[in-house]
């Protein structure tokens, strides 16, 4: 190997995210999957298309969902000899996924590959009670009749009751919501910087929408052909909703919160020689990345809020890049909840917090907020867990291409107190 190969970002394909137990509450996982890749090879005209490799993961699965991303990968048109592997990395998948298949094709062991995501918790899993389970396990032990009885006899009405999925942090016991309510207070944050927030988010998706900047981003699925989540809600009725989380004295709402969505998406990158010999576009470049953690349940001074981890991958990776955080002409800051995309942004304007806990010497400093999430984020569009990375590097070299130049930088943070970042230039 002489030299590492720029990565192209050929484009992107997703289907509609919808909330949850709506339009696609009979869909799994599978099938969304499928969809989205159907609809990049069909645009890229990759029908029997060997590529070095397929990426893709959910973040909620089924047993059922067994090697998801091969099995979609055979049912996409691609050629049967295109390799696939799941992936997971809570709602970094998507973008851990690109990364992955980024690299190999920098490195030049693949010159091709589609990184890939999709989740609905319309379909989640629900897992036998434990005890029953306990038991199941102990009849297909047994060995002779009088066991079979005797594991048959610890049989007890409580066993009908299901485990049921819970959105919450192993190791705090708490939800997400929970977790950013303390960022909140420890940051500042107030209602109104919130909700004007969301209210951006979705102005902006739905100017996105009228300019036609979607129409050859999404294929429609189950009759659905654009996201369901977005709405026209005036800043006056975001402002009188309830508290969702901390209903005494939080300030996260319904609107100002991701919710539950179903969904999918896919994108598909490249060496420069591999697209030009195929006729197809180049909008930008992959062209660095970075992933943090952050310790978020032990007490004292190195406990930080469980979403904070891009504050810190972010300078780690404009240090490699040798930008500084002004140096964007977009910024894709995914919206968890719109107080965590302002906790971080303000984690980068904090002196206290570059100098101590970044070892910087001086703050970041503050980003052109008419630049952030330009044509709306995850409270607008929703956040079907693993696919808001793809959905992202799509929107993103998409805006690229059509600017003719510039450089954006996409921050998502993940559950576990992690965080996955990175750079697309043209």
């Amino acid at each position: 190997m002489d030299s590492i190969r720029k990565v192209a970002v050929v484009g992107g394909n997703r289907i509609p995210f919808v909330r949850s137990n709506t339009y696609y509450s009979d869909a799994s996982n599978m099938e969304m999957l499928t969809a989205a890749l159907q609809g990049l090879v069909q645009r890229f005209d990759l029908e029997g298309e060997r590529l070095g490799e397929v990426a893709a993961g959910a973040v909620m699965k089924h047993s059922r969902d067994f090697n998801l991303a091969r099995e979609a990968t055979l049912d996409s048109g691609l050629s049967l000899q295109t390799p696939a592997y799941d992936v997971q990395q809570a709602c970094g998948t998507g973008l851990e996924a690109a990364i992955l298949v980024a690299n190999k094709i920098a490195l030049g062991q693949i010159d091709s590959g589609i990184a890939g995501g999709t989740d609905t918790a319309s379909d989640a899993p629900i897992a036998l009670n434990e005890r029953y389970r306990k038991m199941i396990l102990e009849l297909n032990r047994a060995k002779t009749l009088g066991q079979r009885l005797s594991a048959l006899a610890s049989i007890r009405p409580s066993f009908i009751v299901p485990s049921l999925p819970a959105n919450a942090e192993p190791r705090t016991g708490l939800s997400m919501g929970q977790h950013c309510e303390l960022m909140i207070k420890q940051w500042g944050i107030s209602r109104e910087e919130q909700d004007q927030l969301t209210y951006n988010s979705h102005q902006n998706l739905m100017a996105a929408y009228d300019n036609g900047f979607f129409d050859d981003l999404i294929t429609p699925f189950n009759g659905v052909t654009q996201d369901g989540i977005m709405r026209n809600t005036p800043l006056e009725k975001l402002a009188k909703l309830k508290p969702a989380y901390d209903r005494e004295n939080g300030t996260l709402t319904a609107a100002n919160s991701t919710t539950l969505t179903d969904g999918a998406a896919a994108v598909l990158l490249a060496s420069e020689e591999w697209a030009t010999e195929r006729n197809l576009p180049v909008q930008a470049y992959l062209t660095h990345s970075e992933v943090a953690a952050v310790d978020f349940y032990s007490q004292g001074e190195q406990s930080e809020g469980l979403l904070m981890a891009p504050a810190y991958a972010v300078p780690r990776l404009l240090k490699r890049a040798g930008l500084t955080l002004q140096d964007f002409d977009f910024y894709e800051i995914h919206e968890a909840f719109a107080a965590q995309a302002l906790c971080t942004i303000k984690s980068w304007e904090d002196e206290n917090f570059c100098k101590n806990k970044l070892g910087l010497d001086a703050p970041l400093g503050s980003i052109d907020r008419s630049k952030l999430n330009v044509n709306g984020s995850s409270v607008a569009t929703g956040h079907p867990f693993a696919a808001t990375g793809p959905r992202i590097i799509a929107t993103l070299a998409k805006l690229l291409e059509q600017k003719g130049s510039g450089r954006g930088l996409i921050s998502i943070c993940a559950a576990g107190g992690q965080g996955v970042t990175a750079i697309i230039e043209r």
